[in-house]
């Protein structure tokens, strides 16, 4: 519309002429109207429909098609999908590479959601792993970093990072914590610490080294969001000893994201080291308030910080958004 305004004003003036203009304005009135985002989201819709439909499928006629002839055709809907997606696919590079085609991309998805599903039946129907949990996460966690680079695939190397997260936590983690949901255990905080620096490395390695260059805001997303996490909760739970140990290694992280985020220019890494920044310094505050007991004062104060303090983030976040629109 700005466009349009901008012709009709040179028009009138006469810069432009009649027929010129009247071209500009047919060529408006006919702009196509892109729709690739709705027909990728209809698509991984689709894909996700489509593995959950053969669930279910094999859910409610498990007693009549048998387990044979179930996993017989997952595998061959597995295979089929990397077969097709291996015979069209481009030439390998570590730079990024363009998919061949849109069908590959979700083919692929789905050829790596049917393997897991297989890895999955083989263990619930015939325990081919036994009590060796950790391996039948090893496996697809293998086969999804394989994929991801081999394809070059984000959303197969967001899954790969997924598996990653859960062979980590099965293998470091005894398993009657997770069965009994004890998830304060400072155990399973410490794998998480663990798992949040490795995926740091990678996405430092995947950068330096021009490995899938382009991997390396995935890995950093993940490693960041799960270290902040583990962090605050290694503050929690160590409440009443090294509470205060724990908030000083936090915020030493927190200004290393703070930093790489000014010198990227990224809002989203701003924003999440503000608001985990936000909940490790509120939590501190309430610590020092709470020597003072619960008298009036203190409470007051509490509230005046919690209110002044928003008003600050909010404020902050607007202007630094602002300026990296900016430069």
């Amino acid at each position: 519309m700005i466009a349009i305004s901008l012709f009709k004003k040179l028009h009138a003036e006469g810069f432009i002429s009649d027929a010129s203009f009247e071209k500009v304005q047919a060529e408006s009135a006919n702009r196509l109207l892109s729709v690739q985002w709705e027909l990728k989201t209809i698509l991984y819709l689709g894909v996700l429909l489509l593995s959950g439909g053969l669930g279910i499928l094999v859910y409610k006629n498990i007693d009549t098609i048998g387990h044979q002839a179930i996993l017989a055709f997952i595998a061959l809907v597995s295979a089929g999908c990397f077969y097709y997606c291996n015979k069209n696919k481009l030439p390998f590079g570590w730079g990024k590479i363009a998919a061949p085609n849109l069908l590959s991309d979700y083919l692929l998805l789905l050829g790596c959601l049917t393997f897991i599903g297989l890895i999955a039946y083989l263990q619930y129907q015939y325990n081919v792993f036994g009590n060796r949990y950790g391996l039948a996460t090893f496996i697809p966690m293998v086969l999804l970093f394989f994929v991801a680079y081999y394809f070059d695939h984000l959303g197969i190397l967001t899954m790969a990072i997924t598996s990653f997260a859960a062979w980590m936590g099965l293998t470091v983690t005894p398993l009657h914590l997770i069965q009994s949901n004890d998830f304060s255990d400072s155990r399973i905080i410490f794998t998480g610490m663990g798992i949040g620096l490795v995926l740091l490395i990678a996405a430092w390695a995947t950068q330096r080294r021009k490995w899938k260059a382009h991997f390396e805001f995935t890995y950093s997303n993940f490693g960041t969001n799960v270290l902040y996490v583990s962090l605050l909760a290694a503050m929690f739970r160590f409440e009443e000893i090294g509470w205060l140990l724990w908030f000083v290694i936090f915020a030493l992280f927190a200004f290393y994201t703070y930093r790489k985020s000014i010198a990227e220019r990224s809002f989203y890494f701003l924003l999440i080291t503000s608001l985990y920044s936000y909940i490790a310094v509120s939590f501190v505050v309430v610590k020092i308030l709470s020597f003072g007991g619960f008298e009036t004062g203190f409470l007051y104060l509490g509230f005046s910080y919690f209110i002044a303090s928003a008003i600050w983030l909010i404020t902050f976040l607007i202007k630094t958004n602002k300026r990296f629109k900016t430069i």
